[in-house]
């Protein structure tokens, strides 16, 4: 999609449209607030300058997100300013990278470099509260049991001086009754430390449960409920490890829907959250103890296929290319028939490469050149020269 034109800082234009979305349009002013502002200034011409540098810098935000075709969000809208602007380093750099590997960012890349910075499943308010309540508890059960120690001490040191009096040839039933007296109330100390405990342990059993599934929740895609990004580079170690110790081939592969953008724009944001659910749950259906399926973000996912050759994992993610080519699709807002929507594959052999992210990046590559050669196919990536 070609940047806009001159005619983008004109009223109406991208600028406008800009400054609508994300509510700013008020901060440009017109033409003759200029023009009155530049009199009251007495022909510095300060507020002038900055106005031109803010327009420009909306201007330069619009062409990217034009040239890279890229949906106008609030999310976009701050990566193309922070990326052009050098305000945020990280993302920048993150940028950088991703144009001069792959010459474009894409939606789904954006989504990604933005997750990768904020980190944002590592710190949610409920998890932190459940840490807060876990150490609190545990600080509890601590103090619980400093005080039965304590309180084991001194029935001991107790326990001994009487021993000692019963010891004596004058000892008497009042040294009995002492022991009596002591041993009853070291068994209700020690009852009503068992009832702490106790309901120190339930409390404790709860917050893990809790923290266990605040920890399911930070590696799961809330819109699809296949792991997220951050749950498969774990599954990647791990199979790795397993495939190498077994000496079982790996392969993984990227798929990306086609157009996806398309589907938003004619049928909304809606209609494209059910074509991710639809498109996941078909992938999903080939997963299994040895085959891993999740969303890697925006509308690509990734596939890990241990005991899988390269050729037959291939064809496995074309099977269900094709499956998805043949399906007719709804609009459930209109009850129109959707137009057909399609994916593209990349697939690599992971050990044919040096390094796993080496193998990622190849089948990202086989993606990308399915998607320049016409879309709707799987290729292979090439090895890399021995």
């Amino acid at each position: 999609m070609s940047a806009p034109n001159a005619s983008s800082d004109k009223p109406g234009g991208t600028l406008a449209k800009l400054g609508r979305i994300f509510g700013i349009g008020e901060t440009l002013p017109n033409e003759s607030e200029i023009s009155a502002a530049g009199e009251r200034e007495t022909g510095n011409g300060h507020m002038r300058r900055e106005v031109e540098r803010r327009k420009a810098l909306y201007a330069d935000v619009g062409d990217f997100l034009f040239a890279h075709d890229l949906d106008i969000t609030p999310l976009n809208f701050g990566l193309a300013l922070d990326y052009i602007t050098g305000n945020d380093v990280a993302i920048e750099k993150a940028v950088r990278a991703i144009l001069s590997d792959r010459g474009r960012i894409t939606n789904g890349v954006a989504e990604q470099i933005i997750a990768d910075q904020r980190a944002e499943d590592l710190t949610p308010d409920s998890l932190t509260e459940m840490l807060a309540q876990m150490e609190a508890n545990l600080n509890q059960i601590t103090g619980i049991a400093d005080q039965s120690s304590n309180s084991a001490k001194d029935f001991g040191a107790a326990l001994q001086a009487q021993a000692a009096e019963l010891s004596k040839e004058n000892a008497g039933g009042e040294t009995i009754a002492n022991l009596v007296s002591l041993t009853r109330s070291m068994i209700e100390k020690t009852r009503e430390v068992e009832s702490r405990m106790r309901e120190g342990q339930k409390q404790t059993r709860l917050l893990q449960k809790n923290l266990e599934n605040a920890r399911k929740a930070a590696e799961q895609d809330h819109l699809t409920g296949l792991p997220n990004r951050r749950a498969f580079e774990s599954t990647l170690r791990e199979e790795c490890a397993i495939a190498r110790e077994n000496g079982e081939p790996l392969s993984v592969a990227f798929c990306d829907i086609d157009h996806f953008k398309a589907v938003n724009d004619t049928h909304g944001h809606d209609a494209g959250d059910r074509v991710l659910k639809f498109v996941a749950g078909l992938l999903a259906k080939v997963s299994g103890d040895k085959c891993h399926v999740a969303r890697h973000g925006g509308e690509e996912f990734v596939l890990l296929f241990r005991g899988l050759p390269v050729a037959e994992a291939a064809k496995v993610v074309d099977d269900a290319r094709a499956d998805m080519a043949s399906r007719n699709l709804v609009d459930r807002k209109t009850g129109e028939r959707m137009d057909q929507v399609t994916f593209s594959g990349g697939v690599a052999d992971m050990f044919a490469h040096p390094e796993p992210r080496d193998a990622l990046r190849a089948a990202d590559r086989a993606l990308y050149l399915a998607k320049e050669h016409g879309r709707n196919r799987v290729y292979i990536a090439r090895e890399p020269e021995q």
